[in-house]
């Protein structure tokens, strides 16, 4: 038999090829919602966000424990029972069996993205979890060595996307400068540049990288890493053909980016990232983990204990989430660069 192939064949997509991609376009998403801490607003929010304004147009599998919510006639994919009055630990332990049943089912094909509910992160630490947050369990959970947290927006008051990509997450704010290094921030500039080509379709995307310092050190004066760190990143960046700019004072960078003459922004650390986005659009953008091999969304707010069974929790970052993991999810089914798990459909 010979076994060459030629050029034109190996690029020429083959009638197989093209069925099942048209199938795939065809097929009805299945998408896995984990119902977060069932003392929160999590279980409401999942509930309502399939249903309003309009259906979602996708089969929704709600994850969690019975008891949590009437689920109104959607499918449950029950992780145990929850008790009306269940302390931190019962309750973080309930969280963290929900999103381990999603991903075994995102992992194995029965689903096409995930989108989480709110987790309280200090009752998965007291059920004894080391996890400090989704971004972080969700690549223990999946083998994935580095993830990325991004919070994105598809239209911001001034009209524009605003994108923010965290390089450190979930750390006190005296452990940053240790490491903040030129390969972390590297990293998150890859990932960042392959989620965006992934999940957004940009062809060539272009990132800023926003500052560690104020005004950017001004050449020195109020600290050495952008000197140290962020210019050498930037650099490496381009050469392996990535678009990188900066580094860039925060105090600029984001207005930059809104304005449309970048398409994400790599923040140094948690709170300088998440204050941009959540000023510019609290209750519209949208949590997508980076990096995994499947689509996952969440909203951009927490458990809100305050609002839970007041009837008064709004719903709309919830369904941003869940529309969000649909449209991923159908781009990652009809795009020749998805992985070999949603490849196979």
């Amino acid at each position: 038999m010979n076994q060459r192939t030629s050029k034109r064949d190996s690029k020429t997509p083959q009638p197989r090829d093209r069925d099942v991609k048209a199938a795939d376009a065809q097929r009805r998403l299945r998408i896995a919602v984990t119902l977060g801490d069932p003392r929160g607003v999590g279980p409401e929010v999942a509930l309502r966000a399939i249903w309003e304004p309009n259906p979602i147009d996708a089969d929704i599998l709600l994850v969690g424990p019975e008891g949590a919510v009437d689920t109104e006639g959607v499918e449950l994919v029950t992780t145990g029972r929850w008790q009306e009055g269940g302390d931190e630990r019962a309750a973080g332990a309930a969280s963290v069996a929900a999103i381990e049943r999603a991903v075994a089912l995102a992992v194995d094909g029965s689903v096409d993205a995930i989108c989480t509910a709110p987790i309280s992160k200090y009752a998965v630490a007291a059920a004894g979890f080391k996890w400090p947050g989704h971004t972080e369990m969700l690549a223990d959970m999946t083998g994935t060595p580095k993830t990325v947290l991004c919070m994105a927006v598809d239209k911001t008051p001034r009209g524009s996307p605003l994108r923010v990509m965290l390089v450190t997450n979930h750390v006190p704010l005296r452990r940053v400068p240790e490491i903040y290094t030129v390969d972390l921030l590297c990293t998150t500039g890859r990932i960042s540049h392959d989620g965006l080509r992934r999940w957004w379709g940009i062809e060539q995307p272009r990132l800023a990288v926003c500052a560690f310092n104020p005004h950017a050190s001004e050449r020195g004066i109020f600290g050495d890493e952008e000197a140290r760190v962020c210019e050498p990143a930037v650099a490496r960046l381009i050469a392996e053909g990535i678009d990188a700019y900066g580094p860039i004072p925060a105090d600029t960078v984001f207005h930059r980016a809104m304005r449309g003459e970048f398409d994400a922004v790599l923040a140094p650390y948690h709170d300088i990232g998440m204050t941009a986005i959540k000023t510019a659009a609290f209750g519209g953008a949208v949590n997508v983990t980076l990096g995994l091999p499947f689509p996952r969304t969440s909203p951009d707010h927490g458990t809100a204990f305050d609002l839970a069974r007041s009837g008064r929790a709004d719903a709309s970052s919830m369904r941003s989430a869940l529309e969000a993991a649909v449209h991923f999810a159908r781009g990652a089914l009809t795009s020749s660069s998805r992985p070999d798990r949603l490849r196979s459909g």
